[in-house]
């Protein structure tokens, strides 16, 4: 079965349409994708964690050192990830590069970084500089996820 969105979804905002029922069978219905933070501010992660909770998705983190992150990914594979590019223990680097072996879509949440060298080095990521609204965060997870099974 095909849904088509209605005439007022394509005034909605990304968080909205998360919300949105569906008919049953459809990519709704399925367990919620998973979502990797590292972010070693803990405010700043405790935000992120909350709306993307707040969004729908399952978060694991968030995780404030490569290190964890990096055991963590021997448990699970997240759907998408949101990388501060500073963390506690160093650069997220080796981990990004990890997950774009995985095949996971980045989301890169940073103060520090040079972004234009950041999308040239993960051209398929995504950039949200800091400080930034949450709608941009958001907008990216839908994006990000909405093509994964």
């Amino acid at each position: 079965m095909e849904i088509r969105p209605k005439a007022d979804d394509r005034t909605r905002t990304p968080i909205e349409m998360l919300h949105i029922e569906r008919a049953p069978g459809t990519k709704a219905d399925r367990a919620p994708p998973r979502v990797l933070i590292m972010e070693d501010e803990f405010i700043v992660a405790l935000d992120l964690s909350d709306m993307t909770e707040e969004l729908g998705f399952d978060v694991e983190g968030p995780f404030a050192t490569i290190a964890e992150g990096a055991r963590a990914l021997e448990h699970f594979c997240p759907d998408a990830a949101i990388l501060d590019v500073q963390l506690a223990d160093g650069e997220v680097f080796p981990l990004a590069d990890m997950l774009v072996r995985l095949g996971v879509p980045i989301i890169f949440h940073s103060g520090h970084a040079d972004i234009a060298s950041l999308l040239a080095r993960y051209p398929e990521a995504r950039s949200a500089s800091k400080p930034c609204a949450a709608e941009l965060i958001a907008s990216h997870l839908v994006q990000l996820t909405s093509t994964r099974c």
